[in-house]
């Protein structure tokens, strides 16, 4: 594996790391199934699956729809308390009259879907593959990971841009064949029955799925807990990720040089390594860093606490749920839309999409089992684990989106991720990237692989 230097110059210059002697973190090897693990040898058997709906469980949530308390909202108060009421009222008219769940259904059903059991969790993932593959070419294998409250319907908009991009108007020098996992107690994964199921054990399970799958080297790409993840799966297995595409970057030990940054970096960014987009997106640090966070952070709070107590009500409550979900797609697409009546939310967005994401909530009863994610990171302290120690060398590609909860400049993502080959600052777009801006994000995934496998092209022939 090759490291960039961080000198400026021309051009790069490139280190050699010697495998055997970097520290990776330990693969979990953990029973998340109910009860004692058998004796027997798990049943390693990759099973189609679909998404169904019985008449009975709609009829269920049209009950629960027209029996709805709604409390009318301060004036002008938009969606600076949460959710406005007044717009909510119209998206459960919608979901009630004319939203078409079956339709939907079609929708979801339309890439290839199934499960496997690892480690005592049912493991539900797409799989799709390139519709057709021109002579001389090969599909790179690439998982993709969503994080929370998504799921893996945000990625339904940029697979068919990365396993048919010739078919997009796009260039096929790089085609994918891509692998999408919900995290176990997300979607139609199964929710881990333990305690300690953290973002290592759900990178510990990808990777024997891609092992069980057949693919020995592929690239990763993650957001939100998909970024944790992927990292700790490069962390588990660096010879084994090709590279790592991530849309968010989150420092969770800061150094001493990094805090100062926050002080001077306004004043004398050039001594920190910031550019102007940086600073532009992290000062006055105040506002733009700590007051907002302040601001965006409650709910991770509560589900790095007590995740259950919340979770019941929004489990029983299809509006409250709703509600819980939809004001995080409209505050981290844009933080301005708190200023809107409808958050901006069919900006970006159209309500099927919205009440699409909701629906796997729903119908799988998972919101529970994904809030107590949190708590298995979060909860065992920020940092304090032997992920937040260990640097990742494998090829890093980053996009980081304007509208982004928290802005990472590049240097100080680059103490963490030591072999950043690509750090592009994006026109625009926010937390759910994948979502919001399918375009941006496959053109920076193919411009960041490609740059792999030049340089890997590159070692080849210096050998």
């Amino acid at each position: 594996m090759w490291s960039p230097s961080s000198k400026k110059g021309r051009g790069r210059t490139w280190a050699t790391i010697d495998p055997s002697k970097e520290e990776t973190l330990p693969i979990e090897d953990r029973w998340w199934g109910s009860g004692q693990k058998p004796d027997s040898e798990e049943d390693a058997t990759i099973h189609p699956f679909k998404v169904e709906t019985t008449d009975e469980e709609l009829n269920d949530l049209f009950r629960r729809l027209d029996q709805a308390r709604f409390t009318e909202p301060l004036e002008d108060s938009c969606f600076c308390y949460g959710i406005n009421s007044v717009y909510l009222r119209k998206v459960v008219s919608y979901w009630r009259n004319q939203f078409n769940w079956k339709k939907q259904v079609e929708v979801l059903n339309k890439f290839p879907q199934f499960k496997t059991k690892i480690d005592g969790a049912c493991v539900h993932f797409l799989h799709v593959k390139p519709p057709h593959l021109p002579e001389g070419h090969s599909a790179k294998p690439l998982l993709m990971v969503h994080g929370w409250p998504g799921s893996f319907y945000e990625f339904y908009k940029v697979i068919p841009l990365l396993t048919d991009p010739a078919g997009h108007g796009l260039s096929d020098e790089h085609i994918f064949e891509v692998i999408c996992p919900s995290i176990p107690g997300y979607g139609f994964s199964e929710a881990p029955h333990k305690k300690g199921f953290d973002s290592v054990c759900a990178a510990s399970i990808f990777y024997k799925l891609m092992l069980r799958l057949g693919f020995h080297e592929f690239y990763a790409q993650g957001g939100d807990w998909g970024w944790l993840i992927g990292t700790n799966l490069a962390q588990i297995a660096p010879n084994h990720v090709k590279g790592l595409h991530l849309n968010l970057v989150s420092v969770l030990n800061m150094r001493f040089t990094q805090l100062l940054s926050i002080l001077l970096g306004r004043y004398f960014p050039g001594l920190f390594g910031f550019q102007k987009e940086d600073v532009k997106r992290m000062f006055p640090f105040l506002k733009k860093g700590l007051y907002k966070m302040l601001m965006e952070s409650g709910y991770a709070h509560i589900q790095a606490t007590k995740p259950d107590t919340v979770g019941c009500g929004l489990n029983d409550s299809p509006v409250g749920l709703a509600a819980y979900i939809l004001e995080k797609f409209s505050t981290w697409t844009d933080p301005e839309y708190r200023k809107l009546e409808d958050g901006g939310l069919e900006r970006k967005y159209t309500l099927d999409d919205l009440l699409t994401n909701v629906m796997i909530y729903w119908v799988s009863g998972c919101m529970i089992s994904a809030m107590r994610f949190y708590k298995e990171n979060i909860g065992k302290g920020i940092g304090t684990q032997k992920h937040a120690k260990l640097p990742v060398r494998v090829p890093t590609g980053v996009a980081s989106f304007p509208n982004e909860v928290m802005h990472t400049p590049r240097s100080w993502a680059q103490k963490k991720y030591t072999n950043i080959i690509t750090f592009n600052f994006m026109p625009q777009g926010g937390h759910f990237a994948a979502f919001e801006e399918p375009e941006l994000m496959a053109a920076d995934i193919q411009q960041f692989v490609g740059k792999v496998e030049r340089e890997e092209c590159w070692r080849e022939m210096r050998k």
